[in-house]
C-alpha cells in the first residue's frame, strides 16, 4: 500500500495500523488492503466511506494507481471531518464532508458503492442508516460493510490480544469494557440472536453508542438481509477462513 506521511498521522492509523502490538497492527492493516481489494472494481466510478473516521482508507484509495473517480469521506463529528479535509486536503477525487449534509449537498443516488467499514458495531438505531444508504446509492449499487467478529473463537483470541495491550498500556486497551464470565460464555457460544444485552455510552453526551462488547455478526446479518441482496460474506484478515473465523467478517452486498 501506498501510505503517505499524512495519512501515518490519523489518530485511528497510530491506534491500529501503527499500533506496537505485531497483532493489532497485521489485523488492521489486512482489513484496509481487503478493503483496497474489494473497491478495485470500482475504478472510474463514484465511491463513499460512511463514516470515515480519520481518512485512512479514503486517502488509501486515493493513492491507487486505479482509483474511483470520485472518493468522499463522510462523518458524523466535525473534528474528523475538519481534521481530514486539512490534513488530507479536500477536492478533486478525495473530499470530504459531514454525513448529514450529504443529501443537501447533491449526492442523493450518487453512489456506485458505499463503503461502511467498523462502524455498525457502534450502532444503536440501524434502520435510519440503512435508509440513509438506500438514499445516497444508485439503483443496482453495492454496499460493503466490515465490522469486527466478537464471539466464538475470535473473541478468545482478541480478548487475550487486548488483556497483553492493556497490560502494556497499549492505546485505549486498558479501558476495555470487561465481561463477567457469564456474558463471556454467552459470546463464546452465541448464535444468530442477540445473547447479552450491550453497555450504551455517551447518552449524557447527546451521542449514545456501544462498544464492542456483545456485538453479534450473525444478528447484524440477518438486518442486512431484510434490507440488502447479499452476494458474499467473507473473512479477513484470513481470507480462506470461515466467516466467524477471522477478526473480521465482511458483506458484500447490492440495493435491490
Amino acid at each position: 500500500m501506498n501510505i503517505s506521511k499524512n495519512i501515518t498521522q490519523g489518530h485511528y492509523y497510530r491506534k491500529q495500523i501503527g499500533s506496537p502490538s505485531w497483532l493489532i497492527s497485521w489485523s488492521h492493516a489486512s482489513r484496509f488492503r481487503k478493503g483496497i481489494a474489494l473497491a478495485k472494481p470500482f475504478a472510474g466510478l463514484r465511491l463513499l466511506d460512511y463514516g470515515c473516521g480519520d481518512g485512512t482508507f479514503p486517502a488509501m484509495l486515493a493513492a491507487q494507481t486505479c482509483r474511483p473517480e470520485l472518493i468522499l469521506g463522510a462523518d458524523l463529528d466535525d473534528g474528523q471531518v475538519n481534521d481530514c479535509s486539512s490534513r488530507l486536503g479536500n477536492g478533486g477525487t478525495l473530499r470530504f464532508c459531514r454525513i448529514d449534509r450529504l443529501i443537501p449537498d447533491g449526492f442523493a443516488r450518487s453512489f456506485d458503492v458505499i463503503f461502511c467499514m467498523e462502524v455498525l458495531e457502534h450502532v444503536v438505531d440501524l434502520e435510519p442508516v440503512f435508509q440513509h444508504w438506500k438514499q445516497l446509492a444508485k439503483p443496482g449499487a453495492s454496499i460493503i460493510v466490515s465490522v469486527p467478529v466478537e464471539t466464538g473463537l475470535a473473541l478468545m483470541v482478541k480478548q487475550t490480544a487486548r488483556m497483553v495491550a492493556g497490560w502494556r498500556g497499549i492505546g485505549d486497551y486498558p479501558g476495555s469494557v470487561p465481561y463477567t464470565w457469564t456474558e463471556f460464555g454467552r459470546s463464546v457460544f452465541a448464535g444468530e440472536q442477540q445473547h447479552i444485552i450491550r453497555p450504551v455510552h455517551g447518552v449524557d453526551r447527546g451521542s449514545p453508542g456501544y462498544c464492542h462488547k456483545g456485538f453479534n455478526w450473525q444478528w447484524l446479518a440477518g438486518q442486512l438481509r431484510q434490507h440488502f441482496m447479499v452476494d458474499r460474506v467473507v473473512s479477513s484478515p484470513v481470507t480462506w477462513f470461515p466467516p466467524g473465523l477471522g477478526s473480521q467478517v465482511w458483506f458484500v452486498m447490492r440495493v435491490g
